[in-house]
């Protein structure tokens, strides 16, 4: 059972949701014999241990999803 795991990309730019610029977000696409337990596994590890949430979910016709996650962007300010 070599199941495929999804892969993290980049999305296009025009493919984010709006409002996106105080965000970083990562694409994972799912592949079609991916079952819905495993897809769930998969995104549940995202958002404990990389901090991720849920943005987006698209299903296309051939049974591919693509899940798109967010989390905040943290900007440091030099204080010395």
């Amino acid at each position: 059972m070599s199941e495929s795991l999804p892969v993290p990309v980049p999305p296009p730019p025009g493919d984010l949701p709006a409002g996106a610029g105080d965000y970083e977000y990562r694409l994972l696409t799912i592949p079609r014999g991916m079952s819905r337990a495993e897809a769930r596994r998969v995104i549940a590890e995202h958002a404990e241990y990389g901090h991720w949430e849920l943005a987006r979910v698209r299903l296309y016709m051939g049974g591919a999803r693509r899940i798109w996650l967010r989390r905040k962007i943290i900007r440091v300010v030099r204080t010395a």
